[in-house]
């Protein structure tokens, strides 16, 4: 079994008197897609960003290949090696690719005071590793409004594995896709997943978890139910935990069995 990259030990998170997070623990071992599940309210996003960096944990530690941290901000976690994919992707829509790849770490040629963006080497790298992620653009300079979801996804994943990422965590990056574009972000995660990198796979979406997941945990009211590994859950039971399986059941003995 594969030492962790990334390990959260009974992280609490409060804000004043609401508990979002009462003891959560997690861990991402190198080239896994660990699929991190819950509801709407479960705390999966107060959790990714406590992983992230944007919240400090309340209680709890973190664990980099075995030693404590502790993130002051994202930045930190960069510099970690922990990437985050947001839903909103912090892309510009009439910016070319290439400039949204390179965006905010953009490449640079000759000396100081005539250093000026490096457009061949932009242009090259960000179509070598789209090729590599399975996306064959027509060029690099086309606004990146024109791709698809699932192509812009691909962008932003690519973008923080060319930087280094050791952890990729993707905020339910599914959810407004479709099939196609869907199929072609799973394809992507699979990609990243047999670089090495340890993918955290946030999702309310049982199908595409059970897809690509090696390991499940689930997330119900700011706590984890447990952990299952691939083979040893079905997609009734993971649904059952997310949605709170024994409420729908004592529920449907209340309505004589109409459920």
């Amino acid at each position: 079994m594969a030492a962790t990259i990334l390990e959260m030990v009974d992280i609490q998170k409060h804000f004043g008197h609401i508990i979002a997070l009462s003891g959560v623990s997690f861990d991402v071992r190198p080239g896994e897609c660990h699929c991190l599940l819950g509801d709407n309210g479960a705390g999966k996003s107060t959790f990714i960003k406590t992983m992230a960096g944007v919240h400090r944990p309340t209680h709890g530690e973190m664990k980099i290949a075995g030693e404590v941290v502790q993130f002051s901000s994202p930045r930190d976690a960069m510099a970690a090696g922990i990437a985050t994919v947001y839903q909103d992707l912090a892309m510009i829509p009439l910016m070319s690719v290439s400039r949204n790849f390179w965006m905010g770490r953009e490449p640079e040629r000759g000396i100081w005071p005539f250093r000026r963006f490096d457009f061949e080497k932009a242009d090259t790298v960000t179509m070598e590793e789209m090729r590599h992620m399975g996306i064959n653009l027509r060029e690099p300079g086309q606004a990146i409004g024109t791709l698809s979801g699932g192509e812009r996804q691909t962008v932003a994943i690519a973008r923080a594995v060319y930087f280094g990422a050791k952890v990729l965590i993707l905020d339910e990056p599914t959810s407004a896709l479709g099939v196609r574009q869907t199929a072609n972000v799973l394809t992507t995660i699979d990609r990243v997943r047999k670089k090495g990198v340890g993918v955290v796979f946030i999702t309310h979406n049982v199908r595409h978890a059970l897809a690509v997941g090696d390991r499940f945990t689930v997330l119900n009211r700011g706590k984890t139910l447990g952990t299952a590994d691939r083979g040893h859950i079905n997609a009734e039971e993971l649904q059952n935990l997310m949605a709170g399986g024994q409420e729908l059941v004592q529920l449907e003995a209340s309505l004589g069995g109409t459920v």
